[in-house]
C-alpha cells in the first residue's frame, strides 16, 4: 500500500535500499532525499535481487496522481510535508530528471502513469525498480470487502474525510465511495471536517462540514468527537426528509 508518507525521493531510497546505485556525473552515489536526484547521471541496477522482476508485486495507491507537473507528487502533495512553493518546484524538476534517467537507462515511463505520485513518488519507484503494477487502493479494499454487494441492500450512503479538497478526487476513497454509490442509484452523503474546495462537494447529495460553524481549527479538533455526531444527525435527519431513489 502506497498511502501518506513523509518523503518525496520518487522511491529512489526503496530502490538504494534494494541495492540499485544512483550515480553523479562522478560516478559517486547520490545520498538520500528527492532533492539529489537533480544531480542522477546514471542508473546502476546490476546489483538488484532477480526475483523481484519475477515476483507479482501490485501497490494499492490512495491516489492516481503522476509522479510529475501540476498534479504531480511534488506540486500537490509537497506542502504538507513542509516544502515551499519553491521547493517543490525545485523537487518537481527533480523527480522530471529521475523519470528521464529510468527512461533512458531502464526504458520504463514513470512520469506520467497515474497513481505513480503516490506517497511521494514511491509507486514510481516500485515500477521502475520492480516491475510492479498500480491500482486504485480503494477498489483494491472495496473488492475485498465487498463494497457493491453491500451497496446493492443500502438505503443511502454515509462517508467521510478529514477535508474535502481538490486531492479528495484523485482516488481518495470519500470519492471511490460516491462514484459507486451513485452507480448504485443510492444517495450518499459525506460528514467532513472541513470543505476547502467548492467542487468536491459536488459528488455527494449533501456535505455536512464541522470546522465552518466554529471559530477555529482548534476548536474543531478539541471538540471533534461531540461535533462530528451533531453533524452526523443532520446528515441523518436530511436523509430521512428525502425519498430513496428508485
Amino acid at each position: 500500500g502506497a498511502g501518506g508518507s513523509a518523503t518525496n525521493d520518487g522511491g529512489a531510497g526503496l530502490a538504494q535500499a534494494l541495492g540499485a546505485r544512483l550515480l553523479d556525473g562522478e560516478g559517486r552515489e547520490l545520498p538520500p532525499g528527492g532533492g539529489p536526484l537533480a544531480r542522477l547521471a546514471r542508473i546502476d541496477v546490476s546489483a538488484l535481487d532477480t526475483r523481484l522482476r519475477e515476483s507479482a508485486i501490485v501497490v494499492a495507491a490512495d491516489v492516481r496522481n503522476p509522479l510529475c507537473g501540476a498534479t504531480g507528487a511534488s506540486l500537490m502533495y509537497g506542502a504538507q510535508k513542509g516544502a515551499d512553493e519553491p521547493t517543490a518546484q525545485r523537487l518537481d524538476a527533480a523527480l522530471a530528471h529521475y523519470a528521464e534517467i529510468v527512461r533512458r537507462d531502464l526504458g520504463i515511463d514513470i512520469a506520467n502513469v497515474p497513481g505513480a505520485g503516490a506517497a511521494g513518488g514511491l509507486a514510481a519507484g516500485l515500477i521502475a525498480f520492480c516491475g510492479a503494477t498500480v491500482r486504485s487502493g480503494f477498489e483494491v479494499v472495496a473488492e475485498a470487502a465487498g463494497l457493491q454487494q453491500r451497496l446493492a441492500g443500502a438505503a443511502a450512503v454515509v462517508t467521510g474525510e478529514g477535508r474535502l479538497d481538490r486531492q479528495t478526487g484523485f482516488g481518495k476513497t470519500t470519492a471511490g465511495v460516491a462514484e459507486m454509490a451513485r452507480e448504485a442509484g443510492k444517495r450518499v452523503v459525506a460528514v467532513v471536517g472541513s470543505v476547502a474546495d467548492d467542487e468536491a462537494v459536488n459528488a455527494f447529495d449533501a456535505v455536512f462540514a464541522i470546522v465552518p460553524r466554529l471559530a477555529s481549527l482548534e476548536e474543531a479538533m478539541a471538540r471533534a468527537a461531540g461535533l462530528v455526531e451533531d453533524r452526523a444527525e443532520e446528515a441523518g435527519r436530511w436523509l430521512g426528509s428525502r425519498p430513496e431513489r428508485g
